[in-house]
């Protein structure tokens, strides 16, 4: 198998897409953070001294999508064309599941960018209310959909 991040000397190089055509492309990646029942209920009635936690991890998610190839070395740099999040409750596990879609029309796939999204979302979440639970956990960080482009539509079964 052929490595597309490689050159004929095994040097890291960034894909050329100029060949491939522009389509519209999207994503939709998720993910949880799972916590103790104070911090839980804390965030439900908006009671954490940071602020609104959940429509900051929002606009953090937003912002991760926007700034993917700034961390991620080889992602290209992509107009992005909508990045919609959404926060479920899971008031039975003490959780939170964030979801992201992104969009674009251009070469390349949004995938990295959902799934920067939900992290730094998720992040935000933990850096809000860390005060009240260190122990929280960020898990099922997975890509849920993807369509657009050369390889199709996928999703996750």
């Amino acid at each position: 198998m052929e490595l597309t991040h490689l050159d004929e000397r095994q040097n890291p190089k960034m894909v050329d897409v100029s060949a491939k055509d522009s389509t519209h492309r999207e994503a939709i990646a998720q993910g949880k953070i799972t916590m103790n029942k104070e911090a839980f209920n804390a965030i439900k009635e908006q009671r954490v001294k940071k602020g609104a936690v959940l429509q900051t991890a929002i606009i953090a998610a937003i912002m991760g999508a926007k700034r993917t190839s700034e961390l991620i070395p080889m992602c290209h740099p992509l107009f992005l064309t909508s990045v919609k999040c959404d926060i479920k409750e899971r008031e039975n596990e003490n959780a939170f599941v964030l979801e992201v879609r992104a969009k674009t029309y251009g070469q390349t796939g949004v995938e990295m960018e959902a799934l920067m999204g939900v992290n730094i979302g998720l992040l935000t979440i933990y850096d809000m209310v860390k005060a009240i639970d260190k122990t929280m956990v960020l898990s099922e960080i997975c890509l849920l959909e993807k369509s657009g482009g050369k390889s199709g539509h996928f999703v996750r079964s």
